[in-house]
């Protein structure tokens, strides 16, 4: 509480968690409904599905991105612009009426995935410029839970707003949020954080982001994985429906409340990740918040509501507690100067394989039992916490 206690009274950690807090209100809201815009409009589930791979498809330039970032000597007006233009795109959408309107949703949509990018790198160096060292696990953690409390709320207050006044409503709403984000983001009083002005080729600049990263011997460990996890996540998570037809013998929208209890999972380990860093190395951390993750996914295998229940709980505990990990020691270990491309690259890593997870895992559901599935999932996720729980040799990083 002590950590929590110190977030509250400092301006940047609630300035920055306050601008968290209303950007992932309208983000929430928003994802859901533009995936039901273009339903609506088009009448084909297929598209609809398009939305949500256009908001992830430009992590895979990440490092690229955040090469750009680096270059910025005001990372903080990096986040302010990316608010302010990500709401001021979103008002494009009040001219979609008709069906052919649908690729205005897919191009917002596409650079909403960009701003995330582009935000991440920005807030990978402000942060550690404006809060202290200490505070870092607390505010990220926070972060995470700030996030996931919205996506309990937000998509339900999405859904009925583009029910009662349609989608334009809901994009007029999240440009709002943006714009309060970004004036919220103008109280953050970073100090000075350094920009790269090399003058090497770009291939270099980028490349240099993961050397970066690989000079790290327990970041780099504790960033696979993350990967690993977020592979397994992508994989079981695919198992969901299959777990409440033919596990619990419910109808599909029970997913609905799993999903609620997961959610509610992921704002506790929120809460908890900050006091806990403090006391772990962070590959310890992360291989024992991965241990208890293999461990509800042979929960999440046994016909049992109880048993499935503790499951979502313990997964949303779990997983979180592996991204705010990474996060907080990328922001620690890495000079300001590289800290857009780490952060892209370290975004790649950890969600690309989030993806390919997930068509691996419908592709297996065509031929496998889903409880085969979470086996193999939670031995996979056994052998990534063994591995990352070995103790890590502590060598000097000379920084370039």
């Amino acid at each position: 509480m002590a950590g929590l206690t110190r977030v509250a009274r400092n301006r940047n950690a609630t300035a920055y968690l306050a601008a968290v807090l209303v950007s992932s209100f309208g983000t929430s809201a928003m994802m859901l409904a533009a995936g039901i815009w273009v339903m609506s409009l088009t009448g084909s589930s297929s598209l609809a599905a398009w939305v949500g791979f256009l908001l992830w498809s430009p992590t895979l330039a990440g490092p690229v991105i955040g090469a750009i970032v680096d270059r910025a000597p005001h990372r903080r007006a990096v986040m302010v612009g990316a608010h302010t233009v990500m709401g001021l795109l979103l008002l494009l959408l009040l001219l979609v009426d008709v069906r052919t309107d649908v690729w205005l949703i897919f191009a917002v949509m596409f650079a909403y995935g960009v701003s995330f990018v582009v935000t991440d790198a920005a807030e990978s160096a402000v942060l550690p410029a404006a809060i202290s060292a200490d505070l870092l696990g607390d505010v990220n953690g926070l972060r995470m839970s700030a996030s996931e409390g919205m996506k309990l709320v937000a998509p339900l207050i999405g859904a009925g707003l583009f029910t009662w006044l349609g989608g334009a409503s809901v994009a007029a709403l999240d440009a709002l949020t943006f714009f309060a984000a970004a004036a919220l983001c103008l109280l953050i009083r970073p100090g000075t954080i350094v920009h790269t002005t090399e003058s090497t080729p770009w291939r270099e600049r980028i490349a240099e982001g993961g050397r970066q990263l690989w000079r790290h011997p327990e970041l780099r460990r504790i960033v696979l994985c993350a990967a690993a996890a977020m592979a397994v996540g992508g994989l079981t998570g695919t198992t969901v429906y299959a777990i409440v037809d033919e596990g619990l013998h419910r109808s599909p929208a029970f997913v609905g409340v799993l999903s609620a209890v997961q959610g509610a999972g992921s704002v506790a380990g929120g809460l908890l990740a900050g006091p806990i860093q403090r006391r772990l190395h962070p590959h310890v951390f992360v291989g024992a918040g991965t241990a208890a993750f293999a461990a509800g996914l042979l929960l999440r295998a046994l016909p049992s509501l109880p048993a499935v229940a503790v499951s979502s709980l313990i997964v949303g505990v779990t997983l979180p507690w592996v991204l705010i990990t990474v996060a907080t020691r990328v922001q620690s270990d890495i000079p300001a100067a590289y800290l857009g491309r780490v952060s892209g690259t370290v975004a790649l890593l950890t969600f690309a394989p989030g993806a390919l997870g997930q068509a691996t895992g419908a592709s297996l559901l065509a031929i496998a039992d889903y409880r085969l599935i979470l086996l193999l999932g939670a031995a996979v996720a056994a052998i990534t916490a063994a591995r990352c729980l070995r103790p890590v040799d502590r060598v000097p990083v000379i920084h370039r």
